[in-house]
């Protein structure tokens, strides 16, 4: 075996053996909004009450379950640039493997609509 083929083979069994996180934000919305603070951007698990409209989906994979408050504070950077004021966690699982639990989520990013808007769009 030549040392190249040994260190491609070594490469690829590590990519395959370290899963790295991924934290995928696709827009969904038309148009655009003022960006927000990722600080300011809320983690929920249910739909808010209040009007709002949805700006993107969110998925995640591939982290660990201690790392959670890593993975909300990597969604509220991701999403503040679009202008959400939310991130609501839709889905949520861990995946058993031999050596170890990754975590994997699924969620929409929102952004509020002012009371001025509220008011002009009908309620379901």
């Amino acid at each position: 075996m030549t040392r190249t083929s040994a260190l491609g083979i070594l490469t690829l069994g590590l990519l395959l053996g370290t899963g790295c996180a991924t934290l995928d934000v696709t827009k969904t919305a038309k148009g655009f909004f003022s960006p927000t603070r990722p600080d300011d951007v809320e983690i929920l698990m249910t739909l808010p009450p209040r009007a709002y409209v949805e700006l993107a989906t969110v998925s995640t994979t591939n982290w660990k379950p201690k790392e959670t408050a890593k993975m909300h504070n990597a969604m509220r950077a991701k999403t503040a640039p679009l202008g959400a004021h939310a991130v609501v966690i839709m889905e949520s699982g861990i995946i058993h493997t031999r050596y170890r639990d990754w975590m994997w989520s699924t969620g929409v990013a929102l952004r509020y609509k002012s009371y001025e808007e509220d008011e002009a769009t009908p309620q379901d």
